[in-house]
């Protein structure tokens, strides 16, 4: 079968629990795969290939008596190196961190070993995170399988650049300001960002205890198929008794919502920073075969826009550099990597420890503003980016006005979605983003599922 590496993690767990494929064929060809690939794109940067085969070999006899561990019974996953995962080196990017070795799993990613998964090793992150390029001093730089003389993104590079690959079925990312959305849009896949407060940042390397920044980072799947997604989110949602931020919110059934009922916004330039037109192009082609399906779908810019962008902006300005100086004083990383000693300013150093109030109430009351755009609508259609993947070191300028099409969200706590949906003139994944109201991840996934029908969704690359 040698497609199965290509294959969803929803089918690969179905045929596992059919006989007709067992954890460890799928294990050693996703970890042939990785063999394979790997010296090209430097994705993976820790690989458990024996213990993989070895709780492989285990599902593999629990499923012979008929009993399997969970939904996701066999399946072969990576994992960000920013999650703490019980037994591997999980540097979170940082030199203080290059060989910690933490004693046990972030919940996330117990909840998906629990559910039957198998981990086959950690995918590469920029240092804290905190970058949109994934390259840091104890792995080096992520290559996009697309383009190999161009950036993955970040900070879930390495994430999104081995399941491009066939590598690994589902992976877990993180969020801050557009982390999983944009290296999914980048490499061709799909991920989610979840609401705020959906699932739990206990083993994160930018933890639960950020302060002002606390309910930005979030963190999501990422697979190939939205199908995954689907099946994924519910498994890793939930109180965990550590972060106190998570609330015990049922995710909804994206096959329960009714389709023919939704009103859609959708937009391709946020009037802030134009994008690329090939991303415009698929953009408004994704909202033409919506319109052509007999959706409910009106051109509209979400209102506040600007202030929204100005928000974000200020908030990153005041906290970033505090919040970055405190992680790696935790971690104990004495010399920072050259893409987190911008940070470092005069300025930033000064605002490290002062934070205005009236910020915190301004963003309270336009987020409170925006929330009244869902009254009239149920889901936002928009770009996932400004950019196509980028050559190396060509990321973004010092303007957060580069992220805003996929920031705000952050801010806000809202849901968001990127699904492949194009491609550019040169071959490039050109993805779309599907945005709803707090706690509808059901809307984002059920349209999201329909685009990808529409659009056709995940292509291989040529590598």
């Amino acid at each position: 079968m040698p497609d199965a590496i290509y294959w969803s993690a929803s089918r690969i767990a179905a045929e596992i629990r059919a006989g007709n494929l067992t954890s460890r064929e799928i294990v050693d060809a996703c970890l042939a795969r990785i063999e394979q690939v790997n010296p090209k794109i430097n994705a993976v940067v820790q690989l458990v290939a024996g213990r993989a085969r070895a709780e492989a070999d285990e599902l593999d006899r629990l499923a012979s008596g008929g009993r399997f561990r969970g939904p996701l019974h066999g399946v072969p996953i990576t994992i960000k190196d920013s999650l703490d995962s019980e037994g591997i080196v999980s540097t979170g990017g940082t030199m203080g961190r290059k060989d910690f070795i933490p004693s046990q799993d972030a919940p996330v990613v117990a909840r998906l070993r629990d559910a039957g998964a198998v981990l086959l090793g950690k995918t590469n992150t920029p240092e804290l995170t905190l970058s949109g390029e994934t390259n840091n001093l104890i792995y080096g730089r992520t290559l996009n399988p697309y383009d190999l003389a161009r950036s993955p993104g970040g900070s879930s590079g390495g994430s999104a650049a081995i399941i491009a690959c066939g590598g690994a079925a589902l992976e877990l990312g993180s969020d801050t300001g557009g982390s999983i959305r944009e290296p999914a849009h980048l490499c061709g896949i799909t991920g989610i960002k979840p609401t705020s407060g959906r699932t739990p940042r206990s083993g994160h390397i930018v933890p639960h205890a950020a302060g002002v920044m606390d309910s930005l980072t979030q963190i999501g799947p990422m697979a190939r198929y939205v199908e995954d997604l689907v099946l994924a989110l519910p498994i890793i949602c939930g109180p965990d008794g550590r972060d106190p931020a998570v609330v015990p919110v049922p995710v909804g059934n994206p096959a329960e919502v009714d389709l023919s009922k939704l009103r859609i916004a959708w937009y391709a330039d946020n009037g802030i920073l134009a994008a690329d037109e090939d991303i415009k192009r698929v953009v408004a082609e994704t909202a033409g075969k919506l319109q052509a399906q007999q959706f409910h779908i009106e051109h509209k810019l979400l209102p506040g826009m600007r202030e929204l962008v100005n928000l974000s902006t200020e908030l990153r300005e005041s906290a970033n550099t505090g919040l970055i100086m405190r992680l790696l004083q935790r971690y104990g990383t004495q010399q920072p990597g050259p893409d987190l000693e911008g940070y470092f300013t005069a300025e930033g150093i000064a605002k490290a420890n002062s934070l205005d109030p009236a910020l915190m109430e301004a963003i309270d009351e336009a987020r409170s503003r925006a929330l009244g755009f869902f009254a009239d609508y149920d889901a936002i259609l928009c770009p996932p980016a400004h950019s196509l993947a980028r050559p190396h070191q060509a990321s973004h300028n010092d303007s957060f006005d580069d992220w805003s099409y996929i920031t705000i969200h952050n801010l806000l706590g809202w849901p968001g979605l990127s699904v492949r949906a194009g491609s550019s003139a040169e071959g490039l994944p050109v993805g779309v983003q599907v945005v709803a109201a707090p706690w509808r991840e059901d809307i984002v996934l059920a349209l999201a599922l329909k685009i990808e029908t529409l659009m056709g969704g995940y292509q291989k690359p040529p590598l």
